[in-house]
């Protein structure tokens, strides 16, 4: 947040002797200044939001710049409320969400700080290219956002041209021009003693390269298999066909705000509405009931979309503790043409479980 602060203001002190008002910023129907100020009250308003912990809706002030303001104070004020939301986000514990309506009427902090982020990176170009000024960020930098908040947009060679293609602001080869967007915050889904944090492919290729994907977790994980989730998850976005909703969730604990292990599905539902999911723990937290939990939480929340007509689960004949499990979330053993059989019929040699709506 303070880099991209410091670089924008930067390169928009070099032209503070210009008339804000009478320029166009880029595309926008908005001029350079109302544009600056725009980028304040964003950046206050996140703060505001994970200061106070809004949860319903956003936190009702709003930012008033004095009479006489001129275009060296806005970016002073740039300076500032980008100061108010850094602080913010080192402060706000990792587990608090707060109201933002896209699309799941919440975000974490990194959520916000990368908004934020993004708010300054874009309104700067929309600046910059009014007042005729060239204005390019670290290429890393884009490729994080787009990978936290447009999961759904396929990585490119160029992320900074790709991040302008996805809000609006630019074209890419091969791709239909963007008229509308919004951001993609990742979704949550509340269990009884956890919540189950949807992955961001920014996090599964932290755990991919062997981190925590920014997540505190408990003793001995993540576990083996939250890693190779988290590898197809990477691989997915990276063909461009990563659906975030029917991806990898995280088990976090809401007593202590670790995770405990990982639960998704292996893919969007297919044409008869059926749609798998796949789970593991660490070690240390096995015995609890904490996979079971959480198979209940994504289960009910599969079969609330209109899309899905039945979740699945398989297991190995041997592997009698996920099939006790699979049992206790309610499911029932069928083949693999759907219909019940004791024996596990079709499955491949593996037992196959099912929920149906």
């Amino acid at each position: 947040m303070e880099e991209a602060v410091a670089g924008a203001v930067a390169l928009l002190r070099t032209a503070t002797d210009r008339d804000w008002r009478a320029t166009r910023a880029g595309r926008l129907d908005w001029d350079c200044r109302y544009t600056a100020e725009h980028v304040a009250s964003d950046l206050i308003a996140y703060a505001g939001q994970l200061a106070g912990r809004a949860t319903e809706a956003y936190v009702p002030f709003e930012i008033t710049l004095d009479e006489g303001t001129g275009n060296e104070d806005v970016l002073q004020v740039i300076e500032t409320t980008g100061a108010l939301l850094a602080a913010a986000v080192r402060t706000t514990p990792r587990e608090v969400r707060a109201f933002h309506p896209y699309p799941f009427r919440g975000a974490d902090r990194e959520g916000f700080a990368a908004m934020g982020i993004t708010e300054v990176l874009l309104h700067t170009h929309d600046i910059a290219e009014g007042l005729g000024l060239t204005y390019e960020p670290p290429a890393e930098r884009c490729a994080d956002l787009l990978a936290r908040l447009f999961p759904h947009v396929r990585p490119d060679a160029d992320p900074w041209r790709t991040l302008l293609w996805a809000t609006g602001r630019g074209d890419l080869p091969g791709r239909a021009p963007v008229t509308e967007w919004r951001w993609r915050n990742n979704l949550v889904v509340p269990a009884e003693r956890l919540t189950l944090q949807g992955l961001t492919p920014a996090a599964a290729t932290d755990l991919v390269a062997g981190g925590d994907g920014g997540f505190a977790w408990i003793d001995g994980g993540p576990y083996q298999g939250t890693r190779d989730a988290a590898g197809m998850l990477v691989k997915a976005y990276e063909t461009g066909v990563h659906r975030p909703v029917w991806g990898v969730f995280l088990l976090v604990r809401r007593e202590d705000g670790r995770a405990v292990g990982g639960i998704g599905f292996h893919g969007v539902p297919d044409e008869q509405g059926r749609v798998e999911i796949g789970y593991d723990l660490a070690e240390a937290a096995r015995g609890n009931g904490y996979a079971t939990e959480g198979l209940r939480a994504l289960t009910e929340w599969a079969l609330g979309r209109e899309a899905v007509t039945s979740v699945r689960a398989t297991t190995e004949p041997e592997n009698t503790a996920s099939q006790a499990v699979i049992a206790r979330a309610g499911f029932v053993r069928i083949t693999g043409d759907g219909a019940e059989d004791g024996d596990g019929g079709e499955g491949g040699g593996q037992f196959v479980y099912e929920l149906r709506r």
